[in-house]
């Protein structure tokens, strides 16, 4: 059997990140991904400058594009465009690209990859877990579950009263020769409790349609090909991707005997934006300091970790959804008293870059919008 001190699941933001830290602090790290390498991943591709700070290499080479451009839309009309006063531009990525750039970080420093190596469940052991895959066993003195959205890990783990709050979204990549716009795009009003986005690239577009309050029956696929006209782009002939979206929705446990769930199996996607790579970033990071500490005999370290990410990024999230909660209830208010005013989008774009939290400007906000709903 293969032992390592510490087996992740999954080679996304959150499994690459934690592996990528563990490996650095000399720990012997296994990552068993379940599908070919580089794979696909439907994704925007909007990544916060911030997480360069939380990593000590050059993330260039997994760049497609800087943006310092946003342009909004009420039902494709009535544009607003901004442009945003950051230190860094927002960084557009290709997931299939980023993964594998951060992972080949970590295979740089020890990392053992495994792809095509699905986990078929666990076993708890006297000093750790027993991990199964159809290719054979790995022990594992300790878990980090980072198997997206759809994975199996906290089920196998025994997470079982778990607060889900699931989004839909559908998304199509568009290869453009010479794209003709550099802005990010959002569209609001034609999706219900949602939006449509246009997320450039150097070779094109990431286009796509989500809702993230409530469960109504929308087709967004039509949705998204009419939006796409705009762009001079037929989203008929080419395939979509739909998938789910764990949204953060409130404290929960993320840990329990010797394994943490980090990035979206822990549900840290952003209630109000639907962003999710910052954060599975950052728990990565945060799961691999606690599995760290716990290797080197601190038994408070899992538990910390959960209350860690309560306290950086749980209590900003709860914030997000409170403003999400009016702004997708009411936003034909909120396209004109909130984005309509440049200074308000250029904060909210301050949010997405890390610069500022929820906290900083929520309340504001909401009474703003509160204010327009009276009027």
């Amino acid at each position: 059997m293969r032992r390592y001190d510490c087996v992740v699941v999954g080679a996304g933001p959150a499994g690459g990140a934690a592996a990528y830290h563990l490996a650095k602090q000399g720990h012997a790290v296994a990552v068993l991904e379940q599908a070919t390498w580089p794979r696909y991943k439907p994704c925007g591709g909007g990544v916060s400058p911030q997480v360069a700070q939380w990593f000590d290499f050059d993330w260039t080479p997994a760049i497609s594009l800087k943006v310092s451009q946003i342009r909004y839309t009420w039902k494709m009309g009535d544009p607003v465009e901004v442009t945003l006063k950051l230190a860094d531009p927002v960084w557009m990525v290709r997931r299939d690209v980023f993964d594998a750039y951060l992972m080949a970080q970590g295979q740089g420093l020890g990392v053992a990859f495994f792809p095509e190596t699905e986990v078929t469940g666990v076993t708890a052991a006297a000093e750790g877990w027993q991990v199964h895959t159809r290719q054979g066993d790995f022990a594992a003195r300790y878990v980090v579950a980072a198997d997206g959205g759809k994975g199996k890990m906290p089920s196998y783990l025994g997470f079982r009263e778990r607060k889900v709050r699931i989004a839909a979204a559908l998304e199509v990549e568009a290869p453009v020769a010479k794209p003709e716009t550099a802005a990010i795009h959002f569209d609001f009003g034609t999706v219900q409790n949602g939006y449509i986005w246009n997320f450039p690239k150097a070779d094109g577009y990431s286009i796509g349609a989500g809702t993230f309050r409530g469960a109504e029956k929308q087709d967004l696929r039509q949705i998204a090909q009419d939006y796409a006209k705009q762009f001079d782009v037929d989203l008929s002939t080419l395939k979509p991707y739909g998938h789910p979206l764990r949204l953060w929705d409130g404290e929960q446990p993320l840990h329990t005997h010797r394994a943490v769930l980090a990035g979206e199996a822990a549900c840290v996607v952003d209630p109000f934006t639907a962003e999710g790579i910052r954060p599975s970033l950052l728990t990565g990071k945060l799961a691999a300091e606690a599995v760290s500490a716990a290797l080197h005999g601190d038994e408070a370290a899992l538990p910390r970790y959960t209350a860690l990410i309560q306290a950086e990024w749980g209590e900003d999230m709860a914030w997000a959804q409170k403003l999400g909660g009016v702004f997708y209830r009411f936003p034909g208010v909120a396209y004109k008293v909130g984005i309509k005013r440049p200074a308000a989008s250029r904060r909210m774009a301050q949010v997405l870059a890390g610069e500022i939290r929820y906290r900083d400007i929520a309340g504001a906000a909401i009474k703003r919008l509160s204010g327009g709903l009276l009027r």
